[in-house]
């Protein structure tokens, strides 16, 4: 499969300062691509170096087989961009704002845009400047969907949303995926990536930790089990299991950290007489800390 993305020991330092060093990303025509880091580890940066907004301190970025800083024009007209920060025209009304950039673009479909309002639930008629942090977000995710581009590159795009438009932008994301399209999906929220992602990198201190499939990238986070029996329970019994540690007892309950699959557990578990299990799913901190643990565990 054609490659819609591909970097080559890509590096971009802002002087003495870090911005990303020597990546290596893939990102196949058709997928849903998620790229997790937490703020200030260089997922902008990357974004704007593939989008030839700022240029390489040295190695490679194509976008649709054509080198980013060859021709910038073509590629943008083929990709929808959200940015993480933006500022439109205040006095503009949102509807104005939609209709302007339709109109520099050219064939934009007027009944996907009104389609896209309805979804997203903006009122086109109030002026920019009086929008809610949420609904210029929205202003900006019509921007980036409403020519139906080939490949949609979205930073943070649920950021300031409320739950039920999440749902909305998911949507939107899994139907271009459907028609084909890709999508390079940037976020600090693991569950997001989740949801819609194929496969994602992580990113930390501008370099990547991991390039994986979703499912398999939380395989490295931890989970906090808590356990409670109807009677006693030898903790012996989990603490022989691979990836448990910290077993605490206290009564009937028990408390534990899983890491890697938590499968197991739950098999150990189900030969007791259980009243409760509860499990809390890994947060993108936890999936970190579980990455870079290891790392400078192999390190040592």
């Amino acid at each position: 499969m054609t490659a819609a993305m591909r970097t080559e020991k890509l590096t971009k330092a802002y002087g003495d300062h870090r911005g990303i060093v020597e990546l290596d990303l893939e990102i196949e025509t058709g997928e849903v691509f998620g790229y997790l880091g937490p703020n200030g580890a260089g997922k902008t940066t990357t974004i704007r170096v593939l989008l030839d907004l700022i240029r390489p301190t040295s190695g490679h970025a194509y976008v649709f087989d054509t080198e980013t800083t060859a021709d910038p024009v073509g590629i943008h007209r083929r990709v929808g961009y959200l940015p993480g920060e933006f500022a439109l025209y205040d006095g503009l009304t949102g509807g104005q704002t939609i209709e302007y950039f339709a109109n520099l673009r050219g064939g934009v479909d007027p009944a996907y845009v009104g389609a896209l309002i309805e979804r997203l639930d903006l009122d086109p008629s109030r002026r920019f400047r009086e929008y809610s942090k949420g609904n210029k977000q929205k202003v900006g995710l019509i921007l980036a969907f409403q020519h139906q581009p080939e490949l949609l590159i979205l930073d943070e795009p649920t950021s300031g949303l409320d739950p039920l438009m999440q749902q909305e932008v998911f949507k939107l994301v899994q139907e271009a995926r459907s028609e084909g399209r890709t999508v390079f999906f940037s976020s600090h929220v693991i569950s997001e990536v989740e949801r819609v992602c194929d496969r994602a990198a992580i990113i930390r201190d501008g370099r990547l930790v991991r390039v994986d499939r979703v499912d398999a990238l939380r395989d490295i986070a931890v989970h906090h089990v808590e356990l409670r029996f109807i009677g006693p329970v030898p903790t012996n019994s989990f603490t022989a299991i691979p990836g448990v540690s910290d077993v605490t007892a206290e009564g009937h309950v028990l408390r534990m950290t899983v890491a890697g699959p938590i499968a197991p557990v739950v098999r150990e578990a189900a030969q007791f007489e259980l009243a409760d299990f509860v499990s809390r799913e890994p947060n993108l901190e936890e999936v970190f800390l579980a990455e870079y643990g290891r790392q400078a565990a192999d390190v040592r």
